[in-house]
């Protein structure tokens, strides 16, 4: 049903570029654009793409219960961020599957932004709101959550910051993985969801078209796609909920325990709490793992895992090819004696059984600028 499908505030920028469009998450997307998603690719890990990402919806939460309510829906310790601080957290259920992965920053002792994913954007508005009005377990937490209506554009790459400041926009004060308000209806951090140095810029739309005529007018920038954005974020070793984390998968499984601090793994009151930890005092049964299949052919997501017996022993979450690293990339599940072993392992791909080794992630070096 076409009527369902939502569009980007900018699609006519799109139109003109040429972009060739498909559905993702309930909206239509712009996939690649006439120099092609391998050019795309490149342009980003040498120079700077531009995303628009104004699918992912940012919800800012505040009131004086902000933290209280972030705490319960987080396994993270709002209460630790700086002012301006980001981190990376999710949404757990109460099995502790993944609803949601999340980018969380403080903005004022009671305010916070938060950037959710596109499939995902109603869903968790529901569920902040449903939370902060829960009286049943955990009182009513006095926050407020409103969905903000803006375009949200990215642009990643090594020269990411110098086109930035040649259109005005000066970085060298934000660090990796911080936000915050460079003027009204403003949000910018500097995260990255291609390994790359990369900035994420939250505005109204008419400061939003201003903004990308005087991007794109830089030779160092190029308008990217779903489809590099998606390359780009395998190479780097980074999750896709919906596919690499799902509300099916923990933290421990998916190998993300890293973004949850050892006192709240041990004490938190988050949703999820109690599943976790039975989880980690168990073992997950199954791990996250790089996998680079052995010649020059992609394995897609969905495909099973065998052993050398043909036994079933995992599945593809995610696969490519990887431009940068030069040979097919993926991501997937492991039963998890066999994510430290170097037993060989055979993805099945229409019937044809493909010889695929666990690789270390990433698969190419993460460049964020952290100092």
């Amino acid at each position: 049903m076409t009527g369902d499908i939502k569009h980007l505030p900018l699609e006519d920028l799109h139109v003109a570029a040429g972009a060739r469009f498909g559905a993702f998450a309930g909206w239509s997307m712009p996939l690649t654009y006439p120099a092609g998603v391998m050019k795309e690719h490149l342009q980003t890990r040498e120079h700077a793409g531009l995303f628009d990402i104004s699918h992912m919806k940012l919800f800012e939460i505040s009131g004086p219960g902000a933290e209280a309510l972030l705490n319960r829906a987080c396994p993270f310790d709002a209460g630790a961020l700086e002012i301006s601080q980001s981190k990376y957290t999710f949404f757990l259920n109460e099995a502790a599957g993944i609803i949601d992965d999340l980018i969380v920053t403080r903005l004022g002792q009671q305010r916070f932004m938060v950037v959710a994913n596109a499939g995902n954007a109603e869903a968790d508005d529901k569920h902040l709101r449903a939370l902060a009005l829960d009286s049943e377990t955990k009182g009513v937490f006095d926050a407020k959550v409103d969905a903000l209506d803006r375009v949200f554009l990215a642009i990643q790459g090594p020269e990411a910051w110098a086109a930035l400041s040649r259109a005005g926009i000066e970085t060298g004060s934000l660090l990796f993985m911080h936000g915050f308000e460079p003027r009204e209806n403003w949000f910018m951090s500097r995260s990255g969801y291609t390994g790359e140095d990369g900035f994420e810029i939250g505005l109204p739309k008419a400061d939003a078209r201003n903004l990308v005529a005087r991007l794109l007018e830089d030779e160092r920038v190029m308008w990217v796609g779903l489809a590099a954005r998606d390359s780009l974020r395998l190479e780097a070793g980074l999750c896709l909920h919906g596919l690499d984390i799902t509300p099916e998968i923990d933290p421990a499984s998916a190998g993300l325990m890293w973004a949850i601090p050892k006192e709240v793994r041990a004490s938190g009151t988050f949703i999820g709490a109690d599943a976790l930890r039975a989880i980690l005092e168990r073992g997950p049964a199954q791990k996250r793992v790089g996998l680079k299949p052995q010649g020059r052919q992609p394995v897609r997501a969905g495909a099973s895992l065998f052993n050398a017996v043909g036994k079933p022993v995992g599945h593809v979450t995610s696969g490519g090819f990887g431009p940068s690293a030069g040979f097919p990339v993926a991501m997937g599940y492991v039963e998890t004696p066999l994510a430290s072993s170097t037993s060989p392992l055979f993805a099945d791909v229409r019937g044809t059984k493909i010889p695929i080794d666990i690789n270390p992630l990433p698969f190419t070096p993460h460049r964020y600028r952290k100092g």
